[in-house]
């Protein structure tokens, strides 16, 4: 043994201080959206099963344990039956999962009633799949909530997992979260239930929460610039907070995790491509252009992609069909956070200057606070492309219904004539409403255009489509999350 129990022991009182009557770490007052769904899975789990926190490095999940720990603490869980490690800490990673238990029943008798088990950065660990399926088959009396930021997505649905853990994933923090974390007061809005029911406000009302609602536009774009990760969301500098993002994502994912857990030996070829990844964020994958631009075979890119879907740094969204139509499709690729090709690119805040770069940071921030707000009940995403090469952004099928939603991130109001894809669509598959979140805080209204149900007079039927700023669409579906009161048709 490297490490003699005695320092084992100290390693293992200093991450729970409680034991000796200390207080947790210091704690943020914010929480994330996703804290009452993790306190229910530790204090009165649906099924028994442990919970598993899903998400990039610095988006919160370590605080999120501390802060649960801290709630178990206020609700009156005796200290002693609380047990924090993270395996990040390489003597912890050294004597492993059942090592830990050992040293932790060395230092005091097994505690009476259950045990809380909150293990932090389990990937770490060898054969940790295995072992937390042994807990959650044999060990009723542990409630186990685990973190793992570089987890392969087949091991989060692996045979030995199934009804044993139930995972959270956890995206970068929203725009609501952001306002929150940075102290910003919003502006006085109305909440909403859903996004729907905004198609039933009058248009003077419409104007009058847009015009209310200009003041975050700045704090939107600056939203853009520093990302969602609350560390760097917090740094007061811009560039800084864009180069300790650039600096996490290249030096500890690209470099470190890749290699020590994946064990990537080509590391400048991942991160080739992670580059091309951020250069076409938002866009449709073309896999062959790719590999000849790289250098690189299919199979290579390939599980780059896979890796880079592991470490929770891409989003890949499928066309819209089923079976054929989608064998031989391309995916199109969104980055985890609208920051990380700004930060990576260099952009600073000449990115709000790029027409081009500005809109796929707002259709990659767009698509991560709708996909968090649907995750909950399954949702499948797409995106469509028809004849002519007409396209729609994203489209959600919810409950066997479809809703598209076009990204139009325009200096100028959005007109129909610019929106043939999504008409395309709405009448080929006869959908009542569709969204395309906008720019201007005055673009902000409920347009009806015929489908092929409904000639072009009868005005007052066909498709909804309802115009809204991304700035307020991306409030509202985030305030949604904390609320708990989302809708599920949009």
């Amino acid at each position: 043994m490297i490490a003699s129990k005695n320092e084992l022991f100290a390693v293992l009182r200093q991450f729970n201080p409680w034991w000796d009557g200390g207080e947790v770490a210091d704690l943020p007052p914010w929480r994330r959206a996703v804290f009452p769904q993790l306190m229910e899975w530790l204090t009165d789990p649906p099924a028994p099963r442990a919970v598993q926190l899903s998400g990039a490095r610095q988006v919160g999940k370590t605080t999120l344990l501390l802060q649960a720990i801290q709630e178990l603490l206020r609700k009156g869980i005796r200290p002693e039956q609380i047990l924090y490690v993270t395996f990040d800490h390489p003597l912890m990673k050294l004597i492993g999962l059942e090592g830990v238990l050992d040293l932790w029943y060395e230092l005091q008798p097994p505690p009476e009633g259950l045990e809380y088990l909150l293990l932090d950065e389990i990937q770490n660990t060898s054969e940790w799949p295995t072992w937390l399926k042994l807990q959650a088959d044999f060990e009723k009396k542990r409630r186990i909530a685990v973190t793992g930021s570089a987890i392969p997505i087949n091991t989060e649905g692996t045979e030995s997992g199934v009804g044993r853990w139930h995972t959270i994933k956890l995206p970068t923090l929203s725009f609501f979260e952001y306002l929150q974390i940075k102290k910003i007061e919003p502006p006085k809005l109305p909440t909403v239930s859903s996004l729907t029911e905004i198609f039933d406000w009058s248009q003077p009302d419409r104007i009058r929460v847009g015009e209310t609602a200009r003041p975050l536009v700045a704090h939107f774009h600056e939203y853009l610039l520093r990302g969602g990760f609350p560390q760097t969301a917090q740094v007061e500098n811009i560039g800084t907070a864009q180069r300790l993002l650039r600096e996490d994502i290249v030096d500890k994912v690209l470099k470190r995790d890749m290699t020590a857990l994946f064990g990537v030996r080509r590391v400048l070829e991942l991160e080739k491509t992670f580059l091309y990844l951020c250069l076409h964020d938002g866009g449709i994958l073309d896999l062959p252009q790719l590999c000849n631009n790289l250098d690189l075979k299919k199979p290579t890119v390939n599980n780059f992609l896979a890796l880079l879907e592991a470490a929770h740094l891409i989003y890949k969204l499928p066309p819209f069909g089923y079976g054929k139509e989608i064998l031989r499709a391309r995916y199109k690729i969104y980055l985890a956070d609208a920051a990380i090709a700004g930060s990576v690119l260099l952009k600073g805040k000449a990115l709000l200057e790029d027409r081009t770069r500005l809109g796929a940071a707002v259709e990659t921030a767009f698509f991560k606070h709708v996909f968090s707000h649907y995750y909950q009940i399954s949702v499948g995403f797409s995106y469509w492309r028809g004849k002519k090469d007409y396209e729609v952004d994203i489209v959600a099928e919810v409950g066997g219904k479809l809703i598209p939603f076009e990204v139009k991130y325009s200096e100028s109001t959005v007109d129909m004539d610019n929106l043939k894809g999504l008409r395309l669509l709405c009448d080929q598959k006869e959908i009542s409403r569709a969204y395309v979140i906008t720019r201007d805080m005055a673009d902000f209204e409920v347009c009806t255009i015929p489908t092929k149900a409904h000639s072009a007079d009868d005005t007052a039927d066909g498709t909804s489509i309802l115009k809204i700023p991304a700035p307020l669409a991306c409030y509202w579906l985030s305030q949604l999350e904390h609320t708990n009161s989302a809708g599920t048709d949009g």
